[in-house]
């Protein structure tokens, strides 16, 4: 009889996750713009909960940016969609992320892509990030604690690059690994504000477009923000 209470609960703990996911995407994605089918199918697909600390989770599906520890954030629902939906990633693009954090958007991306590659210069955030990606079954992920504003160290060209923390400027390593016609999108930190944008390569250019003004944790390296 307790076994089945106990379950009982985790069932309906179960259901009360699924039905605000449900919400979520309907009100804070579709309500609010996102339009493209594949965002909205992986959004719905990925359980934000399991990225969340134990006493955050029962704020999982507010649309809101929630604390994973390091002085770090699991953006909000509504960011993470269109981030991923003006990356304008396809089943066989290979993607850089750089800032795994909690790995939800890496999640999200992996159901997207070919394979995702990416760096978390918190060791405790990757290694968090990679048990609950395994506990999901998502293999198509690549992960590297280190610098991400140094870009991925080994000699790889990608078809879309993901900053997810703010840079004064897109690093220059890291626009060298991007194709031509490839898309960076990263929050850009201008010292009183920030601005979302999405850049397509074409030649040694970049070509920008403002997406909305966001708040992100800055971006600490080399070639980012110093410590």
């Amino acid at each position: 009889m307790v076994l089945r209470r106990l379950l009982g609960g985790m069932e309906d703990r179960s259901d009360k996750f699924a039905i605000a996911r449900e919400q979520m995407v309907q009100n804070d994605l579709i309500g609010r713009g996102i339009k493209d089918k594949r965002v909205i199918e992986a959004m719905r697909s990925i359980p934000r909960e399991e990225f969340i600390p134990a006493e955050y989770r029962d704020q999982a599906y507010r649309d809101g940016p929630l604390p994973i520890g390091q002085n770090q954030t699991i953006s909000q629902p509504y960011i993470v969609a269109l981030m991923t939906q003006e990356l304008k990633v396809h089943p066989d693009s290979e993607v850089l992320e750089i800032g795994t954090g909690s790995g939800y958007q890496t999640a999200i991306l992996s159901r997207l892509a070919k394979k995702v590659y990416t760096i978390e210069r918190f060791e405790p955030l990757s290694l968090s990030a990679q048990a609950v990606l395994k506990k999901l079954g998502i293999t198509n992920v690549e992960f590297l604690i280190g610098d991400g504003s140094c870009g991925w160290p080994a000699k790889k060209i990608f078809d879309r690059i993901m900053i997810t923390a703010a840079v004064p400027t897109i690093p220059e390593p890291v626009q060298r690994q991007l194709a031509d016609s490839g898309i960076i999108v990263a929050p850009i930190d201008y010292g009183v504000m920030q601005d979302l944008l999405a850049f397509e390569k074409r030649g040694d250019k970049l070509k920008e477009e403002s997406l909305c003004y966001v708040r992100f944790v800055r971006l600490m390296g080399e070639y980012g923000f110093k410590e």
